[in-house]
């Protein structure tokens, strides 16, 4: 089962039951993969964080932990997940895959991080590092400090500012299939004639994209 999500990732397990734990969720029973996803977590920190102090000297250390944590979020992490499939491959409780947890964005980005705790187990840091660099790829190119608030709270920040009160998002649409599912969301601040939609495989991030055509069209 396992052996196509390796040729997704890109790596071939030395020890392939360190990539099964990391697919459990506690739902599942038994051992999960909460401690390959503590060791993860810090893991992608540090690679990350290494990697925008190579690539930008020019940041201060507030711009540089503003552009990482955009990077190493929840949200981030479980796009990183999607491209993979990893939803595919999770096991899950009877009651948490009936709820759709395979598509929750936190159980998709804990996996990702248990998946590159697997990874550093599996073999070094330097084979990790090489493998987290390559999953983000053009994610670590040409940063921008202003370009990386996100933009749900950039807006918030921007009306509040203004006196008005804070944006409303509202699902209108979802299309495909339950495990593949596409959120249409709508974007509205009280006191605006502007609507603006979003589109995302999940709500954050048609949130997110909502947000972001509303702030084009206000600024």
């Amino acid at each position: 089962m396992t052996d196509s999500l390796e040729k997704k990732l890109g790596y071939k397990f030395k020890d392939s039951k360190l990539l099964n734990v990391a697919l459990r969720h506690r739902s599942f029973g038994g051992m999960s993969n909460e401690r390959l996803e503590f060791l993860g977590d810090s893991v992608v920190n540090f690679v990350i964080a290494a990697e925008l102090f190579r690539k930008y000297p020019k940041f201060k250390e507030g711009e540089l932990s503003r552009l990482r944590s955009n990077l190493i979020n929840k949200e981030t992490l479980a796009v990183l997940a999607k491209e993979f499939d990893v939803g595919d491959y999770i096991y899950l409780g009877a009651g948490e895959k009936k709820s759709g947890g395979f598509r929750r964005t936190s159980i998709l980005a804990n996996t990702m991080e248990a998946i590159i705790g697997a990874v550093y187990m599996d073999s070094n840091m330097e084979i990790c590092q090489r493998k987290i660099l390559k999953w983000y790829g053009a994610r670590l190119v040409g940063l921008t400090v202003t370009g990386q608030k996100d933009p749900k709270s950039e807006l918030q920040e921007l009306v509040q500012s203004r006196g008005l009160p804070l944006p409303v998002y509202k699902i209108i649409a979802t299309y495909g299939k339950a495990h593949k599912q596409i959120f249409h969301v709508q974007c509205t601040v009280q006191g605006l004639e502007i609507i603006s939609e979003g589109q995302g495989t999940n709500k954050q991030e048609a949130e997110k994209n909502a947000a972001k055509k509303f702030l084009t069209q206000l600024k």
